[in-house]
């Protein structure tokens, strides 16, 4: 358990992070601070997963799904105040949104990564991430918000209707929900990071296996 217990601590602290900073609207509503956190919890499995190997990995993503859940239970009792009513600062429909993505695509991104362990230093990060980054999207954004998922609780979609607006896709194109928008445009930061994290996880790797040896 110590030598996996910086990528305990580095897997909260981005969980943490990632739930307040998503808090913070940045390009019109269009993305949240978070979103350029969150993505870094790949390169953490990642990284323990080079390292370690993949049961370290899958401790530490386990570790950080009981982190993002008790992140979850806290914000869903602090109530913030609209215009004459009060709503939870993490609604039920999204926290199960968050959790399943998270758990899901972590696992996702430690098997597709054993895969592709054997090739080029960079196809295992890479590819692992992009497929579980995709996946990830997918499933937070239409648990958290698609109309399909709405019979299942008429008060969790009540609470995020809002999403369901139709307005311009990415502020420029043509109608669609809002929530589309929101999971391209996360999308899109998820991609980005991917490749520029390619790097620290290089340097980070470099230096663990100097150690462990």
């Amino acid at each position: 358990m110590t030598r996996i217990l910086p990528g305990v601590l580095a897997m909260a602290t981005i969980v943490v992070a990632s739930n307040i900073l998503v808090q913070f609207l940045i390009l019109d509503g269009l993305l949240t601070w978070g979103a350029f956190t969150y993505p870094l919890a790949f390169l953490v499995t990642d990284v323990m997963n080079r390292v370690y190997g993949s049961a370290a990995a899958r401790k530490v993503v386990f570790a950080g799904l009981v982190v993002g859940i008790i992140c979850s239970l806290i914000g869903s009792q602090i109530m913030l105040q609209g215009d004459g009513f009060e709503y939870p600062a993490v609604a039920l429909r999204i926290a199960i949104a968050s959790a399943t993505a998270f758990l899901v695509a972590q696992l996702l991104d430690i098997a597709v990564f054993n895969r592709l362990r054997q090739g080029s230093w960079w196809k295992a990060p890479l590819g692992s991430t992009l497929i579980s980054s995709t996946v990830d999207t997918l499933i937070f954004f239409s648990i958290a918000f698609a109309a399909v998922f709405n019979g299942f609780s008429a008060a969790a979609a009540d609470e995020v209707v809002w999403a369901q607006d139709a307005v311009p896709f990415l502020m420029t194109g043509p109608m669609a929900p809002l929530w589309v928008s929101l999971a391209v445009a996360d999308w899109g930061v998820k991609l980005a990071v991917a490749l520029i994290a390619l790097v620290p996880f290089r340097i980070i790797v470099g230096r663990m296996q100097r150690t462990v040896t």
